[in-house]
């Protein structure tokens, strides 16, 4: 396996459309504490632990450290529902991801979780499933669901969509693309440039022509406008172009892979704008007899552990997922802590995983 250099190039923005129960344990159940006892144990009055908790800033520093100590050796835990009713707003952050059968989605929810989760944030994950309508039935319910922070694996197209986030005046983390008016916060990555890679590296290893399958909208057509400009660049004819509707799962791409050769084109190489598609395509291939890559050369966009794990594997456009969401969790819970951010925009290198399938 051999890595590429990340981006040769500055990224490219990305020119994104716009449109208008209780549980039980083994442990002994110990007694509730409250705030009172916090604030006898750190010798202070409970508005000054309130004060602390809520905004630190307004706290000394000598006393923030005492309440601290106090909290540790307490166990204290806010009660969320009780903060919810004083400040309008729970302590729980919202994510909305694309698809739950990528891996690459959940590697990012994971690693943002982590960061929020282990500053007393509750993490919980809903799918948008690629659907306009899901996703505008979602963000009209955020104002009864008054969350702390919302986080999306992608950025909102629809203009009445970006408005509602804003006027809930709470942290909006995008990301998946790089658009130059993200509407809060973003850690992105160029789709474009992505595709560009793609098309660079069939065009280093001499093919002439070549197919592409995605998505027509969102990302997809992203992808596809990179692979398209740099595969002109290059003196590459894109002799299939096939746009699913929805990708869900593998099967996706099993499907689609008879598609390639429809009308009798013998395409020797594809670009997969989708790691789900990537793997359907290859498992499809090797049950039809192809040699890959000698008879059919397969680049992808994303990883999982079945591209990796298969022989000769799949050659993908990579990123790392899980750092984009420690990137995600940490900008959120600065923003949440009323910091200052010097930056609210931060770029995701890519970069090209070679395996066997080119």
């Amino acid at each position: 396996m051999s890595l590429s250099p990340e981006n040769e190039f500055e990224p490219t923005f990305d020119n994104v459309l716009r449109m208008g129960g209780n549980t039980q344990n083994n442990e002994t159940e110990k007694p509730p504490v409250f705030i009172e006892d916090v604030a006898r144990l750190a010798g202070v009055s409970p508005i000054t632990v309130s004060r602390a908790i809520r905004t630190p800033s307004k706290v000394s520093v000598e006393k923030q450290n005492r309440i601290r100590e106090a909290i540790e050796a307490t166990g204290y835990k806010p009660d969320s529902i009780a903060r919810a009713l004083r400040s309008g707003r729970t302590n729980i952050v919202l994510g909305f991801i694309s698809n739950m059968f990528s891996q690459q989605f959940a590697k990012a929810v994971r690693g943002c979780s982590l960061i929020l989760e282990e500053s007393g944030y509750q993490f919980l994950i809903g799918e948008t499933t690629y659907s306009y309508k899901k996703e505008s039935a979602i963000i009209s319910d955020l104002q009864q669901l008054k969350p702390a922070a919302v986080f999306f694996t992608g950025v909102i197209e629809l203009e009445e969509n970006r408005e509602q986030l804003r006027k809930l005046k709470i942290p909006i983390m995008e990301t998946w693309a790089y658009p130059r008016d993200p509407i809060d916060l973003l850690v992105g990555i160029s789709n474009t440039d992505g595709g560009k890679l793609a098309a660079r590296h069939l065009a280093n290893k001499g093919y002439k022509e070549v197919a592409f399958i995605g998505r027509g909208g969102g990302r997809g057509a992203l992808r596809y406008q990179g692979f398209a400009d740099e595969c002109e660049r290059s003196g590459i004819s894109i002799v299939k172009k096939i746009h699913c509707k929805e990708v869900i799962d593998i099967n996706d791409g099993r499907k689609v892979f008879h598609e390639l050769y429809a009308d009798g084109n013998m395409i020797k190489a594809v670009f997969c704008a989708n790691e789900l598609l990537a793997t359907g395509v290859y498992l499809a291939a090797r049950d039809a007899g192809l040699r890959i890559p000698q008879d059919l050369a397969i680049i992808g966009f994303g990883d999982n552990d079945l591209a990796s794990s298969l022989q000769p594997g799949i050659t993908t456009i990579r990123f790392d997922s899980e750092a984009l969401g420690q990137h995600a969790g940490r900008m959120i819970l600065a923003s949440l802590r009323g910091e200052k951010l010097n930056q609210k925009t931060r770029y995701m290198p890519l970069s090209v995983i070679e395996r066997g399938s080119t």
